[in-house]
């Protein structure tokens, strides 16, 4: 079929997908006018066939690029044998992927044991109903309160929502629940003052990624800790989004220094986005009494750890390990900073690894990213008017990069 005509079916699969999208899908996330029908690597391709290269990888959930063989594989395998059976049978790669996580964790030293759900906001409620049980029965009835940061972002269930400390997110939905208390992030008095009897747990994202890649410093990481040990209370760290590898280690609170090979050690952490490249899949992952508080009954997921996720997810982590991303990512995002700082509208460069913000002025960011999709053909992120947000998959190459702020610098 000639180009022209590959051009005119697209141009129509696009316009029937837009079309049936406003019919038919509740309308909140805005109009959507790119389709795109194939991934390969580092490059996405509509449905006319044009080439795009990604800087958001799903929003980092593709962690080793689009259709990767290998993974792309085991979900075929998996998929041609069994899809779903239920949790009250075993499965395939499900202990395996518990063990993969806790030994990227620290091993079984620790006493790692894992919940597998299905997305970030699962598991982070998990993660809250385990700590609210641990204080009850450390401290009694009264102890149930989680100190969160404002800034954060848990997720967009009513509870995920309400530890999520942004008025403007939680405002539309309320009465949200309660048992939750905001403090500033760094900001070492605040989280003290925060403090009392009634406190069962600390909980926060290492690096702050949706309201504008905010990075936790290691001297305040290091004093959660030990303030929640001084308090008898638990330290909940949400990796949905720096975790996998992105940021320089398998975990962001491995890269904490000054405390050990481990960094900072939480109780409780949960994952999703990249563990599984794209099938939905996370985890709340758990030591000491958080490990062992949950009885038959008091939690479950219908979907959470079937075989389908089981078998991406230790494909998926098996490779990881394999390609050392983490160092990779160190190595890449290090480049990524340094090359994002030359362009002429950023003020400021920050993150972790592959983990980018960066904060810009003369320009609104929606207003950026638009035009880099539909004038240079690249996908990056904004995580307000006034920050980018750089998530690519963990194998790019220094000339993605180079290509990506090319094509930035030029909208100056």
């Amino acid at each position: 079929m000639a180009v022209e005509s590959l051009t005119r079916a697209g141009s129509t699969m696009t316009e029937e997908a837009r079309s049936l999208d406003a019919r038919y899908l509740m309308q909140n996330y805005g109009p959507r006018d790119t389709l795109f029908v194939r991934g390969e690597g580092t490059r996405l391709y509509d449905a006319q066939g044009n080439e795009y290269l990604d800087f958001l990888s799903g929003i980092a959930v593709c962690p080793l690029g689009h259709a990767d063989p290998d993974v792309t594989a085991a979900i075929r395998e998996q998929a041609g044998k069994i899809v779903q059976t239920s949790n009250y049978f075993l499965a395939e790669h499900r202990g395996q992927v518990a063990k993969r996580l806790s030994d990227l964790a620290g091993g079984d030293a620790l006493g790692w044991r894992t919940f597998f759900a299905n997305s970030g906001a699962e598991a982070n409620e998990c993660a809250m109903k385990v700590a609210r049980r641990v204080g009850v029965e450390r401290h009694g009835e009264g102890c149930q309160t989680i100190v969160v940061l404002n800034g954060s972002f848990h997720g967009r269930t009513m509870e995920t929502l309400a530890a999520t400390a942004q008025g403007w997110l939680q405002a539309p939905f309320q009465p949200l629940p309660g048992g939750f208390r905001s403090v500033d992030r760094n900001d070492l008095a605040a989280l003290d003052a925060a403090m009392g009897p009634d406190v069962c747990a600390i909980m926060m994202e290492p690096i702050q990624g949706e309201s504008g890649v905010w990075v936790l410093t290691d001297e305040y990481l290091r004093h959660v800790r030990e303030v929640a040990d001084s308090h008898d209370a638990l330290v909940i760290f949400d990796e949905v989004q720096t975790g996998l590898f992105r940021c320089g280690r398998p975990f962001a609170f491995q890269t904490v220094e000054g405390v050990g090979e481990n960094g900072v050690v939480p109780d409780i952490f949960t994952v999703a986005k990249g563990i599984a490249s794209g099938v939905p899949c996370a985890a709340c992952v758990a030591r000491g009494d958080a490990a062992t508080v949950l009885t038959p009954g008091q939690q479950g997921s219908t979907f959470g750890g079937g075989p389908l996720a089981m078998a991406a997810a230790d494909a998926t982590l098996e490779k990881m390990a394999r390609l050392r991303l983490d160092e990779r990512a160190e190595r890449m995002g290090a480049y990524l900073r340094e090359r994002l700082a030359t362009v002429p509208y950023v003020t400021q460069v920050r993150g972790k690894g592959l983990m980018v913000g960066a904060s810009i002025e003369g320009h609104d960011a929606h207003d950026v990213v638009a035009a880099m999709l539909r004038d240079r053909h690249v996908v990056i992120n904004a995580c307000n008017a006034t920050v980018l947000r750089f998530l690519p998959s963990l194998v790019i190459e220094r000339a993605d990069v180079d290509a990506m702020v090319e094509a930035l610098s030029s909208l100056a």
